[in-house]
């Protein structure tokens, strides 16, 4: 049984699936996103600070990443992803009460861990769920149409996320950890796959976690993907997302909008922002099979990189290139899980996921703390156009060692 079908995905959907789409749903994200940098800039942070805590939430990742994918291969999937619902519940109540840089530093940590114990298990679990209640290669059209379903909600909550920052920029926070909450609750209805549950996860020890990783990251081409993709365009993308707001009030205020305005307005280009993210997720499947993750993976860097050299120069391509960027970004991600979880086994899976994260958030952390400075010194746009720049170069750098995706 396949999911090439997008008939067959719409009617024959695993009860497993439906609730994983479901959970999806929970993530929450959408509604403190819209003024999530302008929420820390009223707290009197510069840009430097924030780039502090974006650092800090990315080392927080790199220590943590794999011995939390090491907790989910041991102790189930499921219950790896409902720890860290409730982490990330409870820390997303804690920033929207603070009030001091020390207090960012330390929430933006746990917030890290929370995620953490997210990352490798959500896709693990996916992963081994719809082999074995649907076809592996279904794994990226599954994935693709989770992320939609999350945007699509999301499209909402960034326009009421944007409202409510408009009379006060905490309230977004506290409605989206009542949302999340809402995911645990759902993630308590969920188990674990059988694939899962029949593996021998208990002879599961360090040494041999640390030399599935090993071998997983010295095979050709994977270890291409995680300098090209994991190191490279990962990096790159995350800070279109830190920047949009600083750079989208800049913009706007020049076209004419009043400064009274942003926020709101924020919250109805998040809306925008989600929808478009939301069809192109939807789709992820019929990309690949009409475009190829191979053409894919070569030629977006290039687009994107040279889009955001662009932004420097006319501004206002900012605003087509935030559109698309989200959709554009998880696309590739689910294109990038696919691709690594072909070629990695059921046991130990989970660390292997987690250990490309962490590869991708131990390199953010300088693009950060240079962009931050940048940003300080000259402007976020000029910061953007430098990053786009290092991922043009990188990335052709990379091509000519070796391609990152096999034929």
């Amino acid at each position: 049984m396949t999911w090439s079908s997008p008939s067959r995905v719409r009617h024959g959907t695993p009860p497993s699936v439906r609730k994983y789409y479901v959970y999806k749903a929970t993530k929450a994200v959408e509604f403190y996103r819209p003024i999530m940098y302008l929420f820390l800039i009223a707290q009197d942070l510069s840009f430097t600070q924030i780039a502090i805590l974006e650092a800090t939430y990315n080392v927080t990742t790199v220590v943590g990443e794999v011995p939390t994918g090491y907790v989910g291969d041991r102790v189930g999937r499921r219950n790896s992803l409902l720890v860290g619902t409730v982490v990330i519940a409870g820390t997303l109540v804690g920033i929207g009460l603070a009030e001091s840089f020390p207090a960012f530093v330390v929430l933006y940590a746990v917030w890290s861990m929370g995620y953490n114990f997210r990352s490798g298990s959500e896709d693990a679990w996916l992963y081994d769920t719809v082999t074995d209640d649907v076809d592996e290669g279904a794994f990226a059209t599954v994935r693709g149409r989770g992320e939609s379903v999350s945007l699509a909600v999301g499209a909402a909550a960034a326009v009421v996320g944007g409202y409510l920052g408009s009379v006060d920029l905490s309230y977004p926070w506290f409605v989206a950890a009542a949302v999340t909450t809402v995911g645990a609750v759902v993630l308590l209805t969920m188990d674990d796959p059988e694939t899962y549950e029949n593996a021998d996860t208990d002879a599961l020890g360090l040494g041999r976690i640390l030399d599935i990783v090993r071998k997983t990251l010295a095979r050709r081409n994977v270890r291409a993907l995680v300098v090209y993709y994991y190191v490279l365009y990962a990096a790159v993308t995350y800070l279109v997302f830190v920047f949009l707001q600083p750079v989208f009030e800049t913009v706007v205020v020049d076209l004419g909008v009043a400064a009274a305005r942003v926020e709101s307005l924020l919250g109805w280009f998040y809306a925008a922002y989600s929808l478009v993210g939301a069809a192109l997720s939807y789709y992820t499947g019929a990309i690949r099979d009409v475009v190829g993750m191979r053409t894919w993976f070569l030629a977006l860097p290039f687009v994107v990189g040279t889009a955001l050299v662009g932004m420097a120069v006319v501004p206002v391509l900012a605003l087509p290139t935030f559109l698309v960027a989200r959709g554009l970004a998880d696309v590739t991600r689910s294109f990038a899980g696919q691709y690594v979880n072909d070629r990695v086994d059921t046991v130990g899976r989970a660390t292997v996921l987690s250990a490309m994260a962490m590869v991708s958030g131990l390199t953010v952390v300088p693009f950060q703390l240079g962009t931050g400075v940048v940003s300080d010194v000259v402007s976020p746009l000029v910061a953007l156009a430098v990053a786009g720049g290092v991922l043009v170069v990188g990335s052709a750098l990379v091509l000519a060692w070796e391609v990152p995706i096999a034929e």
